[in-house]
């Protein structure tokens, strides 16, 4: 310890004044309260939370007055009324959980190959590239992509210009319910295969050297070691892209055009369009409600996969 005291002697003196700073700041009998303290953030953020919902949840009892624009002053459960008997909303909330859950079992399909392929290839090169495939979507934002998405589907966009030149008529690929599942799956590729990588990464190579050697195929390998044992990843993965795409907002409302809306987009409409506060926030706590019971089953099922604090034992 002397040699690089006495050769970085500056830096040293640095550690040592911050030390002392620490030391008067919260002195070491304070020590076994650091982690209640460190825990005062997020307690601060919860508070916030809850303090909004109650918000939220007073403001969905209370109805738009349409010849003054204002809220009423008296309680009333005509906006949940109105949210679960007009079929609107019926179908606004049918479309965004058939979404979600095909945009789901897409996405899942596509990203478990990748995250395999990513976690157990023997090249070098190849786990970087796709390493960097995998992060680069996260530098564009969602709403440029969804741009670039028509650009490329659009009437006079590079697949149609493609199709014209094979003698194809063209086609109407933007504006309806499977380009913005498309959209979608893009979108939330990157982030089952982040969820799917640890849960495949735990698997040791050995169980499917020792399942392959005791002559079992590579399907069968894959159907009764890996599939079972990255059920973790599975539902993590699941969970994080149907609850995001569940909410989402920006790829609905540009590659579905106004007529492909989901749930966060008629929530949009009724705090931003028609002032309607009331039943804004009547459709925000139904979102949470669904949101946390479809949360709630799949912990319930399956267990909370890679979103545990500790093993899943399930």
């Amino acid at each position: 310890m002397r040699a690089p005291r006495a050769q970085y002697p500056l830096i040293w003196r640095i550690m040592d004044a911050l030390e002392g700073f620490a030391e008067l700041v919260w002195p070491s009998r304070f020590q076994p309260g650091l982690p209640y303290l460190m825990l005062l953030p997020a307690l601060v953020l919860v508070g916030v939370l809850v303090l909004g919902l109650i918000q939220i949840g007073d403001a969905s009892l209370r109805t738009l007055d349409t010849t003054t624009f204002l809220t009423s002053e008296n309680y009333t459960l005509a906006n949940y009324q109105r949210v679960l008997t007009e079929g609107f909303f019926f179908k606004v909330a049918s479309r965004s959980l058939m979404g979600a859950l095909i945009v789901t079992l897409i996405t899942l399909i596509f990203a478990f190959p990748y995250a395999y392929l990513m976690v157990r290839t023997p090249s070098s090169a190849l786990r970087k590239f796709l390493l960097v495939a995998l992060f680069l979507p996260f530098f564009i934002g969602q709403v440029v992509r969804a741009y670039g998405w028509l650009i490329i589907l659009g009437n006079q966009g590079m697949v149609n210009d493609a199709l014209g030149l094979v003698g194809v008529s063209p086609m109407r690929l933007l504006y309806n319910y499977p380009a913005v599942l498309f959209g979608l799956v893009q979108y939330m590729l990157p982030f089952a295969v982040l969820m799917l990588a640890p849960a495949l990464t735990a698997i040791p190579n050995e169980l499917e050297s020792a399942a392959s050697s005791l002559g079992a195929s590579w399907v069968k390998t894959f159907r009764h070691v890996v599939l079972p044992l990255s059920k973790p990843g599975l539902v993590g993965a699941g969970l994080v892209v149907s609850t995001l795409t569940l909410t989402d907002f920006a790829i609905p409302a540009i590659l579905g055009g106004g007529t492909q809306d989901f749930i966060a987009n008629a929530i949009y409409d009724q705090f931003f369009r028609t002032s309607d506060q009331g039943l804004g926030a009547t459709l925000s706590l139904m979102l949470v409600a669904v949101g946390s019971m479809l949360v709630g089953v799949v912990f319930m099922l399956f267990g909370a996969g890679t979103l545990a604090m500790g093993d899943d034992r399930k």
